[in-house]
């Protein structure tokens, strides 16, 4: 297993037993336009260290899994165009033939563990795609946050996701699910899906023993602030021509979400941007008193 290059900061607070929270790096290098990604990496790691934790933006550089980044490699991760989106199966080539390249969720999860670090906020998990009966289009996401004793919050699956299939596959591969003061699995840009959570916690401490008592990764449902959330309207019509976008440009496997996000980006004017910042900022900051929580 290849050697992780941990930052100062964040050696320092493992091995002195302070809570540190993960964050991935593709939504900086794939999710988010530049200038805006390194202003949401500056406002990420603020709002961790704000509740009290240590940030750890996780990527890979020149073959090196890095946990915890300068503010030179940020930059980095952020304006370097080239960029491979790393998956964990991706891991071992990128290391062996020294590429750079920025995790996913999947990824960020299994070098989170391997770090020693328990709590991870992204913006959405990946799951089971739209027309997965033929396709077998199912995202690396599910199998990690299943085997993996990684607390992960997140504000549900994207809506371009097959939603109730992603949740019965959770279910099947025995990962709690948790809501985050909400009864209603969250859609990303939207704060409720018409699908239930078994379990739902009021507080961080709650969401800290659920994760605890239970040795296994989680999967902690956090909704988008309801002063971001998009219009259902705006969200629907979006998503029709994304998904007809799809159709038309014969677009398949791993191009599926950026071409989709690429779409609500361009044609909401911003809105899709602002709520992806608003909700994956918010994550960040419930993982933080999470973190600090299960540290007490």
């Amino acid at each position: 297993m290849t050697t992780l290059h941990i930052a100062d900061e964040v050696a320092a607070a493992l091995a002195e037993n302070r809570p540190v929270v993960a964050l991935e790096s593709t939504i900086l290098s794939h999710g988010l336009p530049a200038p805006r990604n390194l202003t949401v990496a500056a406002r990420l790691e603020k709002v961790v260290r704000e509740a009290g934790a240590v940030p750890a933006t996780i990527a890979v550089l020149d073959g090196v899994p890095h946990v915890g980044l300068t503010s030179a490699e940020l930059d980095r991760v952020c304006n370097q165009g080239d960029l491979v989106k790393l998956s964990l199966r991706d891991l071992g080539p990128a290391y062996a033939l020294g590429r750079s390249g920025a995790t996913t969720v999947a990824s960020t999860t299994a070098l989170a563990h391997q770090a020693g670090i328990r709590v991870f906020a992204t913006g959405g998990l990946g799951g089971v795609h739209r027309g997965a009966r033929e396709t077998w289009d199912v995202s690396a996401d599910l199998d990690v946050v299943a085997t993996t004793p990684v607390l992960i919050v997140c504000s549900g699956v994207k809506s371009i996701l097959d939603m109730g299939a992603t949740l019965e596959v959770l279910e099947t591969r025995s990962v709690p699910v948790v809501g985050y003061r909400t009864s209603r699995f969250p859609a990303f840009y939207r704060r409720e899906s018409e699908f239930d959570v078994p379990w739902r916690v009021e507080t961080a401490a709650e969401a800290a023993a659920v994760f605890a008592a239970g040795g296994r990764g989680m999967l902690l449902a956090n909704p988008i602030p309801a002063a971001f959330e998009m219009d259902t309207a705006l969200h629907d019509r979006l998503l029709a021509e994304g998904l007809q976008k799809l159709v038309d440009g014969d677009v398949r496997g791993k191009d599926v979400t950026p071409v989709l996000l690429e779409h609500f980006h361009t044609a909401s004017e911003g809105v899709s941007l602002d709520a992806n910042e608003e909700l994956v900022v918010n994550n960040a900051s419930v993982a933080a008193a999470v973190a600090v929580e299960l540290f007490r």
